[in-house]
């Protein structure tokens, strides 16, 4: 499926303005990415062994995303990290051993922006964060690998119209300018909208902003991602 395309993309922001946290119940896996993430002139806001101590190293202050361990030490539920962090406004990158499928479904489901692989090299690691820092869906063979192989992350049985729609409504454009280009009304392209939403609830993967339904277009292969590296690439 190919991508829509924008006419001007903005040039990404210094590292210097990325503001990074970890959460991993490991110290050497803190240690490195610290290491990793300073050395490159990245904001290395706090590495911690639980969400609790990341919400409080923070103390408020505002983190763009957090590289995040799918499973800690403390008992603590994929899910209920997920949501956390994103209730403190950062975006969430899974960082995930390979056998993990359940988890890494999980996590997605919850809304985090994508995974990479501890087996990942360093830089790997921080180019994908940088990704999700910016609002981008992280697509990679982890993500992929871990829904195909996963029966029960169950697909929303979407129409055509209605794939249309999240097609062109998730690329980024207003809904009004999507119903246009389809030949319909505005409130006929919202009512497939609401389905859409609505069936994304039926199968457990809630989508109520637009970011979400831009995760559940890649995650479904209605559009593609974007690789570690920034590049478009697709998931099916």
């Amino acid at each position: 499926m190919d991508a829509v395309q924008t006419e001007v993309t903005p040039p990404r922001a210094a590292p210097g303005s990325v503001r990074v946290a970890v959460v991993d119940d490991h110290e050497s896996v803190r240690l490195g990415l610290r290491a990793a993430f300073e050395s490159e002139g990245y904001q290395f806001m706090l590495a911690a062994a639980t969400v609790a101590e990341l919400i409080d190293g923070l103390a408020g202050r505002e983190c763009d995303v957090v590289v995040l361990d799918l499973s800690l030490g403390d008992g603590s539920t994929v899910t209920d990290n997920v949501k956390r962090v994103q209730a403190a406004g950062s975006a969430v990158l899974v960082h995930s051993i390979a056998d993990r499928v359940g988890l890494v479904r999980e996590a997605l489901a919850a809304g985090a922006a994508g995974v990479i692989p501890k087996s990942s090299a360093t830089r790997t690691v921080i180019a994908a964060a940088t990704s999700v820092a910016h609002g981008e869906v992280l697509n990679n063979l982890e993500w992929a690998t871990a829904i195909d192989a996963d029966r029960d992350f169950a697909k929303a049985q979407l129409g055509r119209r209605e794939r249309e729609i999240l097609h062109l409504y998730a690329s980024g454009l207003p809904l009004k300018l999507a119903a246009q280009q389809l030949g319909i009304g505005y409130s006929t392209a919202r009512e497939y909208l609401d389905r859409i939403r609505e069936k994304y609830v039926q199968v457990g993967r809630p989508a109520r902003t637009k970011v979400d339904l831009l995760r559940r277009a890649v995650e479904d292969g209605i559009l593609p991602g974007l690789d570690p590296d920034g590049e478009t690439s697709d998931v099916s």
